[in-house]
């Protein structure tokens, strides 16, 4: 008796594919979890750069008379208080600015020379040559050219205060107290303008070199 059989056969898969959502633990869950790449790291790079370059510049605080930054961030705590910026606060804060500008400008003016007894001595540059600070001194004083006031004297005190000026701005509680309502803005300046003076400041220092030992410098 002939009998047509059908036979059928079905094949399995030795390794079934996972369905992502009921493992959300699986590989193909994690990945297409992944969180897209950051879209500010081009900015980041440019504001990483911009830091280096102004720590760079730091070392231009040297051209500065020993102990005027030093003075000026000890005292501006205690100007500031408690961050009230009031008028008195404002009024210490300029006359703090003042008075540290002033020196930066005014020991450029500066020189000294060491005696036959071997200490220093220190006076002003003038035209006709350096007056010490102490007249009867029985020492006497250098008659040289480069003891007479000149036009470098000049740059570098010119220098001197805008280095001090840029290193004071960026601080915030000077542009908070100096400048208020214009936090934004002044963030933005102050961004640029310690790398220009940076910048400006170290090519004339090499055109126009320092030869004085004034205060705050080193001794002759």
């Amino acid at each position: 008796m002939d009998q047509n059989e059908a036979i059928g056969i079905k094949i399995y898969n030795a390794s079934p594919q996972l369905n992502p959502s009921l493992y959300p633990s699986s590989p193909q869950s994690i990945t297409a979890a992944a969180p897209p790449p950051p879209t500010g790291r081009k900015r980041r790079a440019v504001a990483s750069g911009v830091q280096k370059t102004l720590s760079k510049t730091s070392m231009l605080a040297n051209f500065l008379p020993t102990g005027t930054l030093l003075t000026f961030e000890m005292v501006l705590p205690t100007v500031y208080g408690t961050g009230q910026c009031s008028q008195v606060t404002t009024l210490m804060t300029n006359l703090l600015l003042g008075l540290c500008t002033l020196s930066c400008f005014f020991f450029h003016f500066t020189d000294s020379f060491r005696g036959p007894d071997g200490n220093v001595y220190y006076g002003f540059v003038t035209p006709k040559g350096l007056a010490v600070f102490k007249s009867g001194l029985g020492v006497e004083v250098p008659k040289d050219e480069r003891y007479k006031i000149g036009f470098t004297d000049f740059v570098h005190a010119l220098m001197s205060v805008m280095v001090f000026v840029a290193i004071a701005f960026s601080d915030h509680r000077v542009t908070k107290c100096l400048f208020p309502g214009h936090g934004k803005e002044m963030e933005e300046v102050m961004e640029s303008f310690p790398l220009m003076v940076g910048v400006i400041c170290s090519g004339l220092f090499l055109v126009f070199p320092n030869t004085r030992y004034g205060v705050g410098c080193m001794a002759a």
